[in-house]
């Protein structure tokens, strides 16, 4: 039995987002692991899962993608953020944040809030 989790539904497109402006262009091998990483290693991200997400992230303009060598000199797919992408994880990040402290209201009981 293992203590990773998958990543929850419809966060994994914002963490994709988010990885990528926090460290610019990536293929999607380090886009996963830097979830994983930046997770504590308490999430898994499978192949079968981040290839789909990227590629629904470039069909709807949040990324584009290039073809590069990676360190151990593999052609690698790099993805980055467009200008549509920016936009797109500034009003996502504060919609999860809004919506984490909704949530965090009712993970708190007994205190009281106004």
């Amino acid at each position: 039995m293992s203590d990773k989790t998958e990543v929850w539904q419809g966060t994994l497109a914002l963490m994709i987002l988010k990885t990528l402006e926090a460290m610019g262009p990536l293929h999607g091998y380090g886009i996963a692991r830097r979830i994983e990483q930046t997770s504590g290693n308490l999430l898994v991200v499978n192949y079968g899962t981040i290839y789909p997400a990227l590629l629904k992230l470039e069909q709807e303009g949040y990324i584009d993608s290039e073809w590069g060598m990676s360190d151990n000199n593999r052609k690698a797919k790099y993805y980055r953020l467009t200008r549509a992408g920016r936009k797109h994880v500034a009003k996502e990040t504060q919609d999860w944040e809004q919506a984490t402290a909704i949530l965090a209201r009712f993970l708190a009981p007994g205190e009281e809030h106004s």
